[in-house]
């Protein structure tokens, strides 16, 4: 990230120019998981080269030479594949290995990054798999971090990344016609929501938030949104902003989980609020609102709200409801979320009468217990909610709710 003084470090040129050069490669040679191995190559040679040095005056067109030096060298380790390397010389332009002069580039750069996420994105690759290619290829991040963030070896993520390679091997590198565009256009976002979720809101491990992945989620939205200023993914990038921007008040001193009702909301990042306000306010006047905009239009009121008090509560719970009615199957989490509403609106008796509705699909899963835990403390029973937070707790693999939902419990016990 930026450092705030306007300077730019070496992990923030490599993560803008990466799905760049990984672009000019696969449209110039083919093979993107030859292409993607020498790129990731070329990122160590800058991160080990540049701190000391300082980076060039054309860091894209740097790591778009050495990467392409790396690649036919490739070519010519392998024997069998003599024919393949003097065909890609023949199509190689006689300037490609050098740099352009600053300022100037051979490959749209955005289009590279747009083609890349739909690339990854691919239909046939399975959702876990997107999302790590998607980490990979355009996020910049190593194969090492991708296996941190999702708390797996290193191994069976590197397993995972090269069958999904595999898997698209030979598929075009180009944007799917217009019509197919929306069709991958969704699963394109829904991946991005996905990890951004998870660096939101981590589902396992020491930490409640995953910086990282959260910023590499905005990031890559706002480039898509640069490219396709579409409602859906306006709305989107909305959602991550209003939603990211309370993270500084989510923790307390010993990184425990702070719900939303008692966050400082003094710590809550106002430009972040007053960005993704406007950016709701433009999502809903770009056509009928789907799920993102919906979801923008609820964190936009939260934020907005002086105090959980003062928040409209009532608006919140007719958001839901279109957002549901809207819903092509069962949304068990958004239902679970409107039961909160439901209760701070009419009570939690009225919130507890809503758990019922998602009990079947949510059984087991801690955040209802959570949910029923917190709205039977309200309603005056504190036995159901000594046992209901002592079951959440023994649930949920992430240490900071464990210690919250535990807490709620020892205050429950006297």
């Amino acid at each position: 990230m930026n450092d705030g003084t306007g300077s730019t470090t070496t992990e923030d040129l490599l993560r803008l120019h990466a799905p760049q050069v990984l672009g000019a490669l696969v449209r110039r040679y083919g093979h993107f998981d030859l292409a993607e191995d020498a790129v990731q190559e070329a990122l160590i040679a800058a991160a080990r080269q540049w701190p000391s040095e300082g980076p060039p005056d054309n860091p894209r067109g740097w790591l778009i030479r050495t990467a392409s030096r790396r690649l036919v060298d490739q070519f010519r380790s392998e024997e069998a594949r003599r024919r393949r390397e003097e065909s890609a010389a023949a199509l190689t332009p006689r300037d490609a290995f050098t740099a352009p002069p600053p300022g100037e580039s051979r490959a749209p750069s955005e289009d590279d990054t747009l083609t890349l996420l739909f690339l990854c994105c691919h239909p046939e690759l399975p959702a876990a798999a997107r999302t790590a290619l998607t980490l990979r290829a355009v996020g910049g991040l190593t194969t090492a971090e991708i296996a941190r963030a999702h708390l797996m070896p290193e191994a069976t993520m590197a397993q995972r990344i090269s069958r999904a390679k595999q898997k698209i091997k030979g598929v075009p590198f180009r944007q799917p016609g217009p019509e197919d565009r929306d069709r991958r256009l969704a699963t394109v976002l829904q991946v991005l929501y996905l990890i951004f979720n998870e660096g939101h809101t981590a589902t396992s491990g020491s930490e409640l938030h995953r910086a990282d992945l959260a910023y590499e989620a905005i990031r890559l939205t706002r480039a898509v949104r640069r490219l396709l200023p579409t409602g859906a993914v306006t709305g989107l990038l909305a959602l991550m902003l209003l939603t990211e921007a309370r993270s500084a008040a989510r923790t307390g001193p010993h990184g425990e989980l702070v719900p939303l009702d008692e966050q400082d909301r003094g710590l809550w990042d106002r430009a972040a609020i007053d960005e993704g306000t406007a950016l709701v306010e433009e999502a809903l006047s770009q056509g009928p609102a789907g799920p993102y905009q919906l979801q923008a239009a609820i964190a936009a009121l939260h934020d907005e709200a002086a105090s959980a008090e003062d928040t409209d509560w009532l608006q919140i719970v007719a958001l839901y409801d279109e957002l549901l009615r809207r819903a092509p199957g069962p949304e068990p989490m958004a239902e679970l979320s409107r039961a909160v509403a439901v209760a701070m609106a009419h009570g939690p008796e009225a919130g507890l009468a809503e758990l019922k509705g998602v009990e079947k699909e949510l059984a087991g899963h801690h955040r209802l217990d959570a949910v029923r835990a917190h709205l039977l403390e309200r309603a005056g029973d504190k036995e159901g909610a000594l046992a209901a937070y002592q079951l959440a707790a023994g649930r949920t693999l992430s240490r900071p709710e464990t210690r919250y939902l535990m807490m709620r419990a020892a205050r429950l016990r006297g």
